[in-house]
């Protein structure tokens, strides 16, 4: 591989990340709701996500859904499944004081938060094409171990860090306090927005 062909991996993949989905809504109102500290563990959960599927893209992964088409639909609605139940639970709290919303769906700790995004994203299938099809066009089945690692390395560079971004954007005094002043509002539009990315998921 040449550092042309690692550069054009690398900045197609970022032009991915900072496309709007659900893992852009879960980030922002996340950031708004519980502060920048979760937020950036949440960041850390989607790099690690953005990780899973990058690897198994190298490891053939596109090939497999092509020989087990089943496989793909099973992960699709398991996907989908999954971000309808982060819309019911916006949902459900949306009413709910800031201090009490979400306990049972929102992450509090770390641990959850970075659990919790890397749910988000490995239960997206988007990633999974995409990283099929850039890898399979873009990284030759004989391309060394050093610049597989390497392009590993900044896919979580490239999806933590925009998730960062968005975090301390989205953690800020004023967007917090037009958080709480509109949350009913804002769950309930973030929760429509997370029930369509799950059906579009579902049904595409």
């Amino acid at each position: 591989m040449t550092w042309a062909a690692f550069a054009s991996v690398v900045l197609i993949h970022l032009a991915a990340a900072v496309s709007p989905g659900p893992s852009f809504v879960v980030s922002v109102r996340t950031a708004a709701s519980e502060g920048f500290g979760v937020a950036c563990a949440l960041a850390l959960g989607f790099g690690l996500g953005a990780v899973l599927w990058a690897s198994a893209a190298m490891a053939g992964l596109a090939v497999l859904f092509e020989l087990v088409p089943a496989l793909f639909v099973a992960l699709k609605m398991v996907g989908a499944a999954f971000l309808l139940f982060i819309a019911f639970m916006m949902w459900r709290h949306a009413r709910a004081p800031l201090d009490t919303a979400d306990m049972d769906a929102a992450p509090r700790s770390v641990f959850s938060a970075i659990r919790f995004g890397f749910l988000t994203f490995a239960t997206n299938p988007k990633p999974a094409v995409f990283f099929g099809a850039v890898f399979v066009g873009l990284v030759p089945v004989e391309t060394t171990l050093v610049w597989k690692v390497a392009i590993l390395a900044m896919v979580f560079v490239n999806e933590t860090l925009w998730y960062i971004l968005v975090a301390r954007v989205f953690s800020l005094p004023k967007a917090r306090a037009s958080y709480v002043r509109l949350k009913t509002l804002i769950d309930r539009a973030f929760g429509t927005l997370i029930a369509l990315f799950g059906l579009k998921i579902a049904l595409t």
